[in-house]
């Protein structure tokens, strides 16, 4: 897991799946006490992790796709894994048991199809394809979890239109920390590792990023 303070926003980069990193990431947060907690998670996605694995009695199976079977095939040479994402899990109870607002950070899912749809044309889509089945049989080597991390998303993820997306994605959450700066005095910001460096260096940027219209998304709730 990686780590850094934006001013009064500490952005935890662990690696998606580690079970480690979950561990890890729970230490961090009771060693910092934020006022407040943001995911890069959907509201759709953190309303199925608390309904289905935060509060639910029994945890059911959890269906993944072969890039997603694959990529927690070739984590599981650095540690345990875990599904869904340990990290994630270890935040939204966290927040609950401190009794810290959560707010669920990235795009909609049906604002993130949009961004794929306008972001991924047909050649880089079928390109995408190719490199995760590739990536699925002949996984990136790397000398940890955290190298792992960000060669896996290289490897399936090479082209403009990828980067584009992510960009994309980064800034909404980017926005959703600022509007939650005005509220809370210190925040803690959960993020994948591949996507640290790009939300860091968009919070270091400032509230120029924040849009004036109403977007409707990005606050903290219980």
């Amino acid at each position: 897991m990686i780590e850094r303070a934006v001013g009064s926003v500490t952005v935890l980069g662990p690696v998606r799946g580690l079970v480690a990193d979950g561990e890890r990431l729970r230490a961090r947060l009771e060693t910092v006490r934020p006022n407040a907690v943001g995911l890069a998670v959907s509201e759709d996605e953190l309303k199925g992790l608390r309904e289905y694995f935060v509060d639910a009695a029994t945890e059911p199976v959890v269906p993944l796709a072969p890039t997603e079977a694959a990529e927690i095939r070739a984590l599981a040479r650095y540690g345990d894994v875990g599904v869904p994402n340990p990290s994630v899990l270890a935040a939204i109870r966290w927040a609950d048991a401190t009794n810290a607002p959560l707010a669920a950070l990235d795009p909609s899912d049906d604002e993130y199809s949009t961004m794929f749809a306008r972001s991924i044309g047909y050649f880089e889509l079928v390109r995408r394809t190719l490199r995760e089945r590739s990536a699925g049989k002949r996984p990136p080597a790397a000398a940890d979890a955290d190298a792992f991390a960000l060669a896996w998303s290289r490897t399936i993820e090479p082209g403009a239109g990828s980067r584009r997306l992510r960009a994309q994605r980064d800034t909404v959450v980017a926005e959703g920390v600022e509007r939650m700066r005005a509220r809370f005095s210190s925040i803690a910001v959960v993020v994948d590792r591949e996507r640290f460096e790009g939300v860091v260096e968009l919070l270091a940027e400032g509230p120029s990023l924040v849009r004036t219209a109403a977007d409707g998304g990005g606050g903290a709730s219980r």
